[in-house]
């Protein structure tokens, strides 16, 4: 039984969407480089389709440097992430936006 590709876009769509959602409202370090991680599989799920779709395997080999870019970023983000919790004790964007020096 084969689901046709829209169905995989409109999940991503709606994964995209989530993410999108919230980024935008949550103020958490943590939710938020979980939310961009959404996105980015979001895309991931995208180009697999359309991958898929044309008999191609450009989308896979994308996908699989977002995926080394993506855990460079979290590996990354999650260092600063620790160092400023420890500092702060709060992973709070916007008490960061507020540093000083």
């Amino acid at each position: 039984m084969n689901v046709p590709a829209a169905w995989y876009l409109i999940l991503a769509a709606v994964l995209f969407g989530i993410g999108v959602y919230g980024f935008l409202t949550r103020r958490s370090a943590l939710i938020m480089f979980m939310c961009v991680e959404l996105m980015l599989n979001a895309v991931n799920l995208t180009f697999v389709t359309f991958a898929r779709t044309l008999s191609d395997v450009g989308g896979q080999a994308t996908v699989f440097f977002v995926m080394v870019v993506a855990a460079a970023e979290v590996t990354v983000g999650l260092g600063i992430v620790v160092a400023v919790f420890r500092r702060r004790s709060s992973t709070s964007v916007d008490e960061l936006s507020e540093m000083k020096g």
